[in-house]
């Protein structure tokens, strides 16, 4: 998506995404297929694990009846469904209240337009900044994540990465008050909405520095080139295809009423700020008392000591050393990936916010097996294989998304069928 877009309107800006969204489309259908074949082979039903297990339980419960069921385990810990952040649930409820749909139905349907905004969203960004066939390719990567799956799900990954891809879109594209009103919602939808606030706020203080800096004049600046933009936000070794468009990178908007600015960074914590403070208040635990509730999970964030002894443990024996050597470079990659963001000047929002994103998926201290699912918004990480990508011909880039695609379908079904998502 580019300025030119914008302006024409929604129609024309779809048009331009149409080629992400229908690969997309075609991602997850192939993988819902494949679950349900899996699924019914196994005598199970894929719509329920869709719908109906895990977290996705906790946020029907939420949407169906509000807030206060906990379940308390025998050692001792409490499991309360406080720890969900609400929009989802509200969104569910309030879908089931006008549509024969039942809570559950409803989580389903909202999943599948959130992931579908959230293909449009990382589309956008990922064309803004490099143009139009690394932001198809971008697409194409996040739908073949080996835990895809869960962007069909009853979960809110779907319904936070739209969310955070449109809030740094409207930073990047210097719409603030949208960009905050974004980040709010994010953050009413999971924890890590932080990381979209995060993400607001450098931006906002970077354009604050910048006029500052900048000598005074009548005249507002123009926006600067492509030649200016391109030693700022991509790498130097980032060439798209010849078959790509230059990209047309702007840096949000300096030189404007810093009114808006400044009302959308106001704006952007809100959401997280709001309910955490309402936790706090709810249970009598004072301010930090979401903390509390987390803690009875057994979850929070430690630096990520607890995920380095989990790792050390599984190389103590075989063959779960072949797990603990996987995780390793697992982590390896995922450093090397935002290295690379780094060193490709990617903006400052999205260096913020998967940098954000990343550390707290890997430094939680507990659910080792949810972090593949816990870094699915970090969608920035996969812009420099997206431009790797783009580099390929069609017909190679089809061929490598097409093995990718499969391999994401028959590890879905199989991770469902088995332990699945925590």
């Amino acid at each position: 998506m580019n300025d030119l877009d914008t302006r024409a309107g929604p129609r024309a800006a779809l048009r331009r995404a149409a080629p992400a969204l229908v690969g997309y489309a075609a991602v997850r259908a192939l993988g819902l297929l494949v679950l349900a074949v899996w699924s019914a082979e196994r005598g199970k039903s894929a719509y329920t694990l869709l719908t109906a297990r895990w977290d996705a339980l906790w946020y029907g419960r939420v949407a169906e009846g509000g807030y206060g069921y906990e379940v308390r385990l025998p050692n001792g810990d409490v499991h309360a469904d406080l720890a969900f952040f609400p929009l989802l649930p509200w969104l569910e409820r309030g879908l089931a209240a006008v549509t024969p749909l039942s809570h559950a139905d409803a989580g389903f349907v909202v999943t599948l337009l959130a992931s579908g905004a959230a293909a449009w969203g990382i589309f956008a960004v990922a064309d803004h900044v490099y143009g139009r066939r690394a932001g198809v390719c971008a697409v194409l990567l996040w739908a073949v994540l080996p835990v895809g799956i869960v962007q069909s799900m009853a979960y809110s990954e779907s319904l936070f990465t739209a969310l955070a891809a449109w809030s740094l879109y409207a930073v990047l594209t210097g719409r603030w008050v949208t960009a905050g009103s974004l980040a709010l919602l994010a953050g009413l939808t999971r924890p890590v909405g932080v990381a979209v606030a995060a993400a607001v706020w450098a931006a906002g203080l970077a354009s604050f520095a910048r006029d500052r800096d900048a000598p005074p004049s009548r005249a507002p600046r123009p926006p600067p080139s492509f030649g200016q933009t391109r030693s700022v936000f991509t790498a130097s070794g980032a060439q798209l295809s010849p078959h790509a468009p230059s990209p047309t990178v702007t840096a949000p908007h300096s030189g404007a009423s810093p009114v808006p600015r400044a009302l959308g960074m106001l704006l952007a914590p809100l959401g997280a700020v709001g309910y955490v403070l309402w936790v706090g208040l709810h249970t009598g635990k004072g301010p930090l008392g979401y903390l509390d509730v987390q803690a009875g999970w057994r979850n929070g964030f430690d630096g990520g000591w607890a995920f380095a002894r989990f790792v050390g443990a599984r190389l103590t024996s075989f063959p779960s050393a072949l797990a603990g050597v996987a995780l390793i470079v697992g982590v390896a990659l995922l450093i090397w990936l935002y290295v690379t963001c780094v060193r490709g000047r990617q903006p400052l929002p999205l260096l913020v916010y998967a940098g954000i994103v990343t550390v707290l998926a890997l430094c939680a201290s507990s659910y080792f097996g949810s972090k593949p699912r816990l870094l699915l918004p970090a969608f920035p990480l996969l812009f420099p294989p997206a431009l790797a990508l783009a580099r390929l011909r069609t017909r190679g880039a089809a061929l490598v998304v097409g093995v990718f695609a499969v391999a994401s379908a028959v590890y879905g079904a199989f991770w469902l069928n088995g332990s699945g998502p925590p």
